[in-house]
């Protein structure tokens, strides 16, 4: 939908929900014909191949056709894509596993407890800003996995360069109940009261301001409780003031799908998307899955992350690889994972644009410095001193 469509509404109110519209929206059958990359489409869902995609993704114009088919999927098609086998090398995967079990172990440990957005806390186990905690402690393990090449397809595709990746690590523990259904960041974290004070076109602007996508670090059968979701839900315009109503709770209750999942599979979906995690009805399984939630550059990230320290934990890493003989994209992936993409905002008395329009950000900094081979330290004071000028 466009941002200026004729006849829109400049403001929306909850009176403007309406059960019978979203049931016609919700009732649309997804063509196979409009996702031609796609393996099926499985209970509304398009899957996908993921070395079908790189094979279709391998010159400029083919990633592009593959983009443009993920972003149509995500936008104006049912709001999700599967893709099967993301990670191909399932040791890398298990390395990640054995990283966020630690951290949960270390987390648990000192008693703190981990709420959730919309479960109830302490039920399962949640590890907060994954993603630094990883790159602080496992730096090689955080490499091999970000620079997983379909995350970066469907990130860039979605949200553009720049984009910032954030984690999240959850484990639904057997028993563990299922979350209520819910709309995600940003709109989908105000109150209906707060949400309704925004314009309209801020309602149709915020999903593209985000990506939520999730990593299987095990297979998910459906008694395992994979996450719960209601196709085409994303195209409702007042969906941020609907989704605590009753009656669409009970309809997406009624009518969710839930598709299972093997380990190393991948699932993006647009955060308007209604979903909710499932309950875990499995014997045995934990059902770990890594949360990405990865935000444009233009917006604001929901978790504050340490770029700076995640940088100069993983440069020895990329160093180390690109002599190695890794290629441009592999390290490119890496640094599009860690280092922020975006030189704004910052004290431009101090930090001029005076090649360009912008001055550098700090993943041009870091790819210089691998390019030029510079040492660790002289890395580390060229991103002090670039944090310095953001923080004046």
């Amino acid at each position: 939908m466009s941002l200026t469509d004729a006849g829109s509404r400049a403001w929306l109110r909850e009176d403007d929900c309406s059960l019978d519209d979203f049931r016609s929206l919700v009732g649309q059958r997804t063509d196979p014909r409009d996702h031609p990359s796609a393996e099926r489409v499985e209970q509304n869902v398009p899957v996908y191949d993921s070395d079908r995609l790189r094979e279709r993704a391998g010159t400029p114009e083919g990633r592009r056709s593959v983009q443009n088919e993920l972003v149509r999927a995500l936008l104006d098609g049912p709001g999700i894509v599967v893709l099967e086998r993301a990670f191909t090398d399932l040791t890398v995967v298990d390395r990640a596993t054995d990283a966020f079990t630690a951290l949960i172990e270390e987390e648990r440990a000192t008693g703190a407890s981990r709420g959730d957005h919309f479960g109830k806390p302490g039920a399962n186990d949640r590890v907060w800003n994954a993603l630094g905690k990883m790159a602080a402690r496992q730096p090689e393990t955080f490499a091999d996995y970000y620079a997983n090449d379909v995350l970066a397809l469907t990130a860039e595709a979605w949200l553009g360069p720049a984009y910032q990746v954030t984690s999240q690590i959850n484990v639904v523990n057997p028993g563990g109940a299922a979350q209520q259904v819910h709309r995600d960041y940003h709109l989908g974290f105000l109150s209906r009261e707060r949400a309704a004070a925004y314009p309209a076109h801020v309602h149709r602007l915020s999903p593209v301001l985000t990506l939520q996508g999730a990593v299987a670090h095990c297979d998910m059968p459906v008694e395992a409780g994979p996450t719960l979701y209601l196709p085409h839900s994303q195209k409702y315009e007042p969906g941020y003031l609907a989704w605590r109503r009753p009656e669409f709770i009970a309809h997406f209750e009624e009518h969710h799908i839930q598709l299972p999942l093997r380990k190393g599979d991948a699932v993006f979906f647009n955060p308007a998307l209604f979903h909710a995690a499932g309950h875990n009805r499995s014997a045995g399984i934990k059902r770990m899955a890594n949360l990405l939630q990865i935000s444009s550059a233009f917006g604001r990230a929901m978790e504050t992350v340490d770029r700076e320290a995640m940088v100069n934990a993983l440069y020895p890493v990329l160093l180390r690889r690109k002599a190695e003989g890794v290629g441009e994209e592999w390290l490119r992936n890496v640094v599009a994972a860690s280092a922020e993409g975006y030189p704004f905002p910052t004290d431009l008395d101090l930090d001029p644009p005076v090649d360009g329009l912008a001055p550098p950000s700090q993943a041009d900094t870091l790819w210089q410095a691998i390019a030029e081979g510079w040492t660790p330290d002289r890395l580390r004071q060229e991103l002090r001193a670039g944090a310095t000028h953001l923080q004046s």
